[in-house]
């Protein structure tokens, strides 16, 4: 099978052009026929009222005499197609022969309305067209007839016939070339897109493509060609700084661990020592261990293979719990947390992905709530909408930043300690497991006066 566009385009056009030119061609001759028809037709019938107007004419010079009167006219009728005068059967004057095998033809047709043409078999090749009108003159009737034949109407037909065979291979050869042209012309494009396209790699992704000024249907391409090398840009960046954040995060904790084993190994200590050290490497590679959970939890998000245990609980219930796990934390750091669910909210979902989107949630407001502050968890369970809001009397988060708090390893205070400020990952997952819970997660911070964290989630 061709798989060259450029053909397949030429041979379709080439096939439209061959069928319109034989349908056009098919259109010319029968207007040609029948307009050449028409002509003998109507030259027939002009004829046979001239004849008719002249016999009774040479009626009256003859005194009456039929046959004078019919030989009258035929002598003064100057035509190319041959004139009769007929009485019944007999001929009575003609300015050619006719057969009597026409004469048996018209008379068949006698009842034809006055004045019609018909088309008669001929002793010949083609047939002739005959005009029949009535003449009456001093009370005598004669039939008066046109004969035309059709022999110079057929060779016309067959010149015209000759000419469109002759034609029909110039003109699709013509087509051919054309067509060819065209397409090449009309593809070009394409191949500089495609140039353009083997040039761009991983390093240059920010290249667009530029087609000048091609057809529209070509710049829609080339269009959302670039907007396809934006989005892969933008993805290819993300995964950079996703690794440089994640090496940075896990190059910390790692360089503690070492540390410390270097330095209880590198002499004989006491065993306090040892212990200190070792409580050094259990907390750092406890954070590790978070740490590399967000992450492979993330990565599995991203390429779809997290399965939602969908069960069916109480998400006040859940709620409670939540923030009973997070009170220490929030005892520690002087901060008043209230908890407010409504009455028994059932609702369906992951329950341990959706309580660590809440433990999240409260964890990152303590966070960044100073000592003293006020942290509230509300859940409203009416319509057909679960409703979680999560606010604190925090630093607040700056305008600028806000659009960014649900990215990966984003912190809005650059500042803040590892201690403090985790890993940057806590708001992502957030919104990665309302995202596949069909809702969504929503910010409105006021710096200096707090933010508020609100989830919706379908029932």
């Amino acid at each position: 099978m061709i798989k060259s566009l450029r053909f397949r385009i030429t041979a379709w056009y080439v096939a439209f052009f061959s069928l319109l030119f034989l349908a056009f061609g098919a259109f010319l001759y029968e207007f040609l026929s029948r307009a050449l028809l028409n002509r003998v037709d109507n030259t027939l019938a002009s004829q046979a009222r001239t004849a008719a107007a002249m016999f009774g004419d040479e009626m009256d010079e003859e005194q009456g005499d039929i046959f004078k009167a019919a030989q009258g006219v035929t002598v003064n009728l100057k035509m190319d197609n041959r004139v009769a005068i007929l009485s019944g059967w007999q001929i009575l004057s003609s300015t050619g022969p006719v057969f009597q095998r026409e004469l048996e033809a018209i008379r068949a047709r006698s009842a034809a309305p006055e004045g019609q043409v018909l088309a008669l078999p001929k002793l010949g090749k083609h047939g002739e067209r005959a005009a029949l009108l009535d003449a009456t003159a001093r009370g005598q009737t004669v039939l008066v007839l046109a004969l035309a034949d059709l022999d110079p109407v057929a060779a016309s037909l067959a010149e015209v016939r000759q000419l469109l065979w002759l034609a029909m291979p110039l003109l699709v050869a013509l087509a051919a070339l054309g067509g060819y042209w065209l397409a090449s012309r009309g593809l070009a494009p394409v191949g500089w897109m495609a140039e353009q396209a083997r040039r761009i790699t991983g390093s240059n992704l920010d290249t667009r493509l530029d087609i000048g000024h091609a057809s529209h249907e070509l710049e829609t391409l080339a269009a959302s060609f670039n907007e396809l090398l934006g989005r892969l840009d933008q993805s290819f960046q993300g995964m950079r700084r996703f690794v440089a954040d994640a090496s940075h995060e896990l190059r910390t904790p790692i360089a503690i661990i070492r540390g410390e084993a270097d330095v209880a190994l590198s002499r004989e200590r006491a065993p306090a020592e040892y212990r200190a050290s070792l409580a050094i490497v259990l907390d750092e590679t406890r954070r590790l261990s978070r740490l590399v959970d967000d992450l492979l939890n993330l990565a599995r998000a991203d390429a779809g293979h997290v399965r939602l245990r969908m069960e069916d609980f109480y998400f006040n219930d859940l709620m409670a719990e939540c923030c009973r796990s997070v009170q220490p934390l929030a005892h520690a750091r002087s901060i008043h947390l209230e908890c407010q669910a409504a009455g028994d909210v059932a609702f369906r979902g992951d329950q341990d992905l959706l309580r660590r989107l809440v433990v999240n949630l409260l964890d990152n407001a303590i966070r960044y709530t100073p000592r003293g502050g006020k942290v509230s968890a509300a859940l409203e369970g009416e319509g057909p909408q679960l409703r979680i809001a999560i606010s604190d009397t925090g630093c607040g988060i700056a305008a600028e930043a806000a659009p960014h708090v649900f990215e990966r390893f984003y912190r809005a205070d650059k500042g803040r300690s590892r201690e403090d400020g985790g890993f940057g990952l806590g708001l992502a997952i957030v919104k990665w497991i309302a995202e596949s819970h069909r809702g969504s997660v929503d910010l409105l911070s006021q710096p200096g006066a707090g933010s508020t964290f609100t989830v919706r989630l379908p029932r």
